[in-house]
């Protein structure tokens, strides 16, 4: 009998440890599961601003800004009186940076009056590579 009381005895401390130790485990599971949530969510909201662009924006006389790709990636299309040219632009912060004949450009939300051009100077939803070159939606 004292053989089984004392096994009995040895066994709670071991019993006590995994018990202790698999709450920490479950807790840094739950800490990393809800890190990688929000990993995820912060990368989605990251680029929410610049994907609304996506899609065409009409400047004057047939001139647009066209918009395609995603989460940072994105694929330019800038049709000026000269012709259609396409670039490959990257997401920084709400701008969208791209090289042109060898200059770093960026297209950014403005209204119209801030693109610089009378003919769009009364809408409200654009986009501005710079002054005078700019494409709007409303």
């Amino acid at each position: 009998m004292n053989s089984t009381i004392f096994s009995m005895v040895a066994a709670v401390p071991l019993l006590i440890c995994v018990a202790a130790c698999d709450k920490p485990a479950t807790q840094s599971s739950k800490l990393s599961t809800d890190t990688e949530a929000k990993n995820v969510e912060t990368a989605t909201d990251k680029w929410a601003t610049i994907d609304k662009w996506k899609g065409q924006w009409n400047g004057p006389e047939g001139t647009f800004l066209r918009i395609d790709g995603g989460a940072g990636n994105y694929n330019l299309t800038i049709q000026n009186l000269d012709g259609k040219l396409t670039y490959t632009g990257i997401g920084i912060g709400e701008e969208i940076q791209f090289e042109r004949n060898g200059i770093k450009e960026t297209i950014h939300a403005s209204n119209g009056a801030q693109t610089g051009m009378k003919w769009l100077s009364d809408k409200s939803d654009c986009l501005t590579i710079r002054v005078g070159e700019g494409y709007c939606r409303k």
